[in-house]
């Protein structure tokens, strides 16, 4: 299964002046099959998983003298490291914290080790003992994009297509509109992926989502409070009824109060279980120097888990994709969103906006607004073939410095003089450049 992260992976090992590596991102998203698949290309590879051999954490405890942590992790693991020749790979690193401080020693005492760091949970780690800052590199991971299904699924042979904007003929395009709807009902995790491929059954899928949903919820323990637990769960299993309108607390289930859920949602943020898409008013950039922080709008990490969580029928999308791609919006809106997360630069995390007003009684809401190659651009998803767009046409003309707004629907490309219309597989034609190289490797059958 090809991922956009192994070219980035590829390309940092082969730098000449790198750095430690760290990865981040939610649990079950790949990044572990990823390491150890740039580790067949060294002569060896030592993975350390901090979870699984707590007795490691305790080298990082003494001192931070890289000589000394490799003696000691060959002695613990009857493996010698060579450095330039060794792949170090320390894994659920948020359990060892001075093994995050360590990276900057790797780095300056050390620069010929390639040695790549991963964890789910990171981000809490890192707020008490810091990162090192301009010492390590930092890749951000997702689950798998809709081009990356299209790779894992044996349709690569569209991908270069996409990439260059080039319309399909109706037998093509509906071809790919079947795709999508085969992605949003298994998802971008990995494991649900591979069920797909291995049975093209989607029970097996939905199997292995509840599965996930498990995991996720088992690791509320790890990150919250005792007392946080209510909170996280009640969370976790309403926000998906929430996806694709604005979040407010007072709407939760039950008798709560928003200082009792706020903490909570920020766990889940910060275990990157859940996305938030933050209102802007969009007047330029950067997106984020202009918001409420009062109005936003959530999404998980994954749309086949949220559908899991809302207990809908994937097979509907099998066997009724047009009906169900125009009643399931919501879960079309979410799509976009994960797809724009999965094609920014993989180098900083990026966040989502949306834009909306309310006046005397008339609103207006634009799903997304994106900074892209500078310019201000507003996003409208369309699940059907609707064609209506006040909302976009008032934001264009309340924000000159926007001169075009773009859609994503069920048609083909069509293109006025204020709207770029794009198809739903074509969120990837907003791809960062960075992501270009790797997208196209996707294509390499080697």
């Amino acid at each position: 299964m090809k991922r956009l992260i192994d070219w980035h992976l590829k390309t940092w090992k082969d730098e000449r002046n790198r750095k430690p590596l760290l990865l981040k991102g939610a649990r079950q998203i790949g990044k572990t099959h990823s390491v150890r698949q740039l580790g067949k290309q060294f002569e060896s590879m030592l993975e350390i998983n901090f979870e699984l051999t707590p007795a490691a954490k305790t080298i990082f405890e003494k001192d931070l003298e890289p000589i000394r942590i490799l003696w000691e992790l060959g002695l613990l693991t009857q493996t010698t490291i060579v450095p330039g020749k060794t792949l170090l790979f320390l894994d659920e690193i948020q359990a060892a914290p001075q093994a995050i401080i360590a990276l900057r020693y790797f780095y300056e005492k050390m620069p010929e080790l390639h040695v790549i760091a991963a964890g789910s949970l990171v981000d809490f780690a890192v707020e008490n003992v810091g990162l090192p800052v301009g010492r390590i590199h930092v890749l951000y991971v997702y689950p798998l994009s809709f081009v990356e299904f299209l790779a894992a699924t044996g349709n690569a042979q569209f991908i270069d297509a996409l990439l260059s904007k080039q319309p399909f003929s109706k037998i093509l395009h509906d071809k790919l509109l079947d795709l999508v709807n085969h992605y949003l009902a298994i998802g971008g995790m990995p494991e649900a992926i591979s069920a797909w491929v291995e049975t093209q059954d989607p029970r097996a899928c939905h199997e292995v989502q509840k599965d996930l949903v498990q995991i996720y919820q088992q690791d509320f323990y790890k990150y919250a409070e005792r007392h946080q637990l209510p909170y996280l769960g009640i969370l976790f299993n309403q926000i998906p009824h929430f996806i694709g309108k604005q979040f407010k607390y007072s709407e939760i289930h039950g008798d709560y109060k928003k200082r009792e859920l706020a903490p909570a949602l920020d766990l889940l943020r910060r275990a990157n279980v859940v996305h938030q898409i933050t209102h802007s008013a969009a007047n330029g950039a950067p997106l984020g120097g202009e918001v409420n922080l009062n109005w936003f709008k959530l999404i998980f990490l994954d749309v086949g888990i949220a559908q899991t969580l809302l207990g809908l029928d994937l097979a509907a999308w099998f066997l009724n994709p047009d009906k169900d791609l125009i009643n399931r919006g919501t879960i079309v809106e979410a799509f976009v969103g994960q797809e724009l997360l999965t094609y920014a630069s993989p180098t900083s995390k990026p966040d989502l906006f949306f834009w909306k007003r309310e006046s005397n009684g008339a609103q207006a809401e634009i799903d997304y607004v994106y900074d892209f190659q500078h310019k201000i651009l507003p996003i409208e998803v369309k699940s059907g073939h609707g064609s209506t767009l006040r909302s976009m046409h008032q934001f264009l003309e309340e924000h000159k410095q926007s001169p075009v707004g773009m859609r994503f629907w069920a048609k083909s490309y069509q293109k006025t003089d204020k709207i770029d219309s794009r198809p739903l597989y074509a969120v990837v034609t907003l791809a960062h450049p960075e992501q270009q190289p790797a997208l196209l490797s996707l294509m390499d059958k080697n």
